[in-house]
C-alpha cells in the first residue's frame, strides 16, 4: 500500500497564508484534497473550525465545499459552452440562491478580479490569466473563509502569475481568508505565503515561517 500522506499533523490558523511545497508526488494535491473533503483519511482526522469532516454526512460534506471552502487548480476547469458570468454564477445555483441575486453577485466577483467587461464572453475568447481569474472569481462567490489553491499559476506566465497571486495575496490581507498555496516553486511561495511547510514522500520535513515575508513585514 502507497500512502499518500503519512503521519501530518499541522495546525493552520484562521487567516495564514500557507504554501505547501515539495516534488511531484510528495503528497501536496493529496494533502489539498483531504482539506476540502473531497477525499477522507484512513486513518487520522482532519479537523476544521472545530468539526471533523470525517464526521460529516455527504449533504454536509457539500455544504462544507460550498461555504467554507473555495478552490481553484492549474487547470481552470471552466465550462466551456457557458459565458464567464454564468460559469461564476454556477456555485449560487448549487447553493439555491435566488435567480434574481445571482447575476448582480457574480457581477460584482467578477469586477473585483478586473473582468467586469467580459461577462458574456466564453472560456476559449479569454486568455490563460483571463479564465484564472474567472476560476477564482467562482472559487470566492460563497464567499468562503478558506481558499484552496492548488498550482494556479502553472499554466501561466510569469507576469500573469504575478497579477494572479497578488490578487490571492490581497484577499488574504483584506478579507483575513485562510490561503493554503500547493507549488514547486519556491521562488513564488517565499513571495507571497507566511510560511512555508515541505513535503516529501507524504510527510512533512520542515515547517517554517517564512523569513522573506518576516524581513519583509519589520521594514514595512
Amino acid at each position: 500500500m502507497i500512502r499518500a500522506v503519512d503521519g501530518i499533523t499541522l495546525q493552520i490558523p484562521a487567516g495564514e497564508f500557507v504554501a505547501l511545497l515539495g516534488a511531484s508526488g510528495s503528497g501536496k494535491s493529496s494533502l489539498l484534497n483531504l482539506l476540502a473533503g473531497l477525499d477522507s483519511p484512513t486513518a487520522g482526522s482532519v479537523i476544521v473550525e472545530n468539526q471533523s469532516l470525517s464526521g460529516l454526512s455527504r449533504e454536509q460534506l457539500a455544504k462544507y465545499r460550498r461555504h467554507t471552502v473555495g478552490m481553484v487548480f492549474q487547470s481552470f476547469n471552466l465550462i466551456p459552452s457557458m459565458t464567464v458570468l454564468e460559469n461564476v454564477e454556477l456555485p449560487l445555483r448549487f447553493a439555491e440562491v435566488e435567480r434574481n441575486e445571482r447575476g448582480t453577485l457574480a457581477m460584482n466577483a467578477l469586477e473585483k478580479v478586473g473582468l467586469g467587461g467580459r461577462l458574456k464572453h466564453r472560456p476559449i475568447e479569454l486568455s490563460g490569466g483571463e479564465q484564472q481569474r474567472a476560476a477564482l472569481a467562482r472559487a470566492l462567490i460563497n464567499q468562503p473563509r478558506i481558499l484552496l489553491a492548488d498550482e494556479p499559476t502553472g499554466n501561466l506566465d510569469s507576469r500573469t502569475g504575478t497579477e494572479v497571486m497578488e490578487l490571492i495575496r490581497g484577499l488574504n490581507e483584506s478579507l483575513q481568508m485562510t490561503v493554503v498555496l500547493v507549488t514547486h516553486e519556491r521562488e513564488l511561495a517565499e513571495r507571497y505565503a507566511d510560511r512555508l511547510i515541505f513535503l516529501a514522500d507524504g510527510k512533512v520535513v520542515a515547517d517554517q515561517p517564512n523569513p522573506a515575508r518576516t524581513t519583509a513585514g519589520a521594514k514595512s
